[in-house]
């Protein structure tokens, strides 16, 4: 088989022919040509029109060919189009807008980078670390055009952290489909506020349901921009809240008994913490006898199990029962974080217990968080937060990559 026929199964040539093909120092040097049969054509309107002039070489990288470097060099035509008005280039079908890359190297490039870092990919196929980010742009920037977001009904709301010193970009997720809907610099009420710009207020209204933690520029740009959707308070955050809680109960008895308290309770944190169910026979062994020393942290610890039966409630009316009596409880503990817990979930209580009428909870949320970590540890982070963001769209939206005449991988 002729290299040739390989450059055309594998470009979209169309009105263009392949008039040679060299070997040289720097791999094929592919030569295309117009095919004279066809008139060129408008690359505004895509109408028929009447040939000027030619502009100068211009040279694009294709996908290499047994690990040797493919360039198509091809002189573009200026055309006086009468439908349009004016003078414009023709379209060239196998690159897109003023890439150096044609369309089947691009994708080739994007599909790589979603299963290695950037870096790697650039030093695998040989080209820049640029090269490899540009393929990646414009393969995302086509699947944002291109994807549908008709169906999305319940979102959850969630930042992570992009570098050290609280630097955090917030991302948005279709539950349902488990995929990054829109990710934006910072976790502030400004940040969220461009996602409902963006989103369009015909998909905001389509809206059912948003999950989120407590944090108050979330709830307050969701109840200015979103009000009809039912807001769910998530529950592995609240849990967060009262772990933090029981904890700080073990740290202040700590400070206020000394250095001898201390050895008592030594490597006992996690005791507290776990599930029962997940302790080891030692740590039972160990919980047993803390119990019959009237502690503190003892009783923010069968405060925090007792809580465990708010999420066994089957309907709202018996989870709001629940939470009422066991406010009364905490607040008369007399243990400061359990009570400052008890009044964070009054003062959220209805979003909270709008998880009874739709049970939507971010555990899909945090799955898709790690994965967004492991992007950016696979890259040892990234010095921009768009180039961050971009890879987060391009490995977490199941964005749809564009079709090539041949798939190489």
């Amino acid at each position: 088989m002729l290299i040739e026929k390989v450059i055309r199964d594998t470009l979209e040539l169309q009105v263009f022919r392949v008039a040679s093909v060299e070997r040289s120092a720097f791999g094929f040097m592919v030569d295309l040509a117009a095919d004279r049969r066809f008139k060129p054509r408008c690359g505004v309107c895509g109408n028929k029109a009447v040939y000027r002039d030619t502009c100068s070489v211009r040279c694009f990288r294709h996908v290499p060919l047994w690990g040797i470097p493919v360039t198509v060099r091809y002189a573009p035509r200026r055309v006086n189009c009468h439908v349009c008005g004016g003078i414009h280039r023709e379209p060239l079908p196998w690159t897109t807008g003023k890439h150096r890359l044609t369309n089947a190297y691009a994708i080739f490039l994007a599909y790589w980078a979603r299963l290695m870092p950037w870096l790697e990919v650039s030093r695998l196929f040989h080209c820049a670390w640029n090269t490899v980010a540009s393929a990646v742009k414009w393969a995302v920037a086509y699947g944002l055009t291109n994807r549908d977001i008709s169906d999305v009904r319940y979102i959850g709301i969630d930042e992570i952290a992009r570098r050290r010193g609280h630097t955090y970009v917030t991302n948005v997720y279709d539950l349902a489909r488990a995929r990054l809907l829109w990710s934006g610099d910072g976790r502030t009420h400004q940040t969220l506020q461009s996602f409902f710009s963006s989103w369009g207020q015909k998909s905001i209204d389509n809206i059912h349901g948003i999950c989120c933690d407590m944090w108050n520029p979330y709830i307050d740009t969701i109840t200015t921009y979103a009000p009809h959707a039912v807001l769910v308070f998530d529950k592995f955050h609240i849990i967060r809240h009262l772990m933090d809680a029981v904890d700080a109960v073990r740290r202040d008895e700590i400070s206020a008994k000394g250095k001898e308290h201390k050895v008592l309770v030594t490597h006992t944190r996690y005791i507290w913490l776990k599930n029962p169910w997940n302790l080891t026979d030692k740590q039972k062994a160990r919980l047993h006898a803390l119990e019959k020393l009237n502690l503190k942290i003892y009783r923010a610890y069968i405060l925090k199990e007792s809580f465990r039966e708010f999420w066994a409630c089957t309907t709202r009316e018996q989870a709001e029962h629940f939470l009422k009596h066991w406010f009364w409880i905490a607040t008369h503990s007399r243990l400061k974080p359990m009570r400052d817990f008890a009044w964070l979930l009054r003062r959220h209580q209805t979003a909270i217990l709008n998880y009874f009428d739709m049970p939507i909870t971010n555990a899909t949320v945090e799955g898709l968080n790690n994965k967004a970590k492991k992007i950016s540890y696979k890259a040892y982070g990234y010095r921009t937060v768009s180039t961050f963001i971009c890879n987060l769209y391009h490995g977490l939206a199941q964005l749809t990559l564009p079709k090539s005449m041949h798939s190489f991988v």
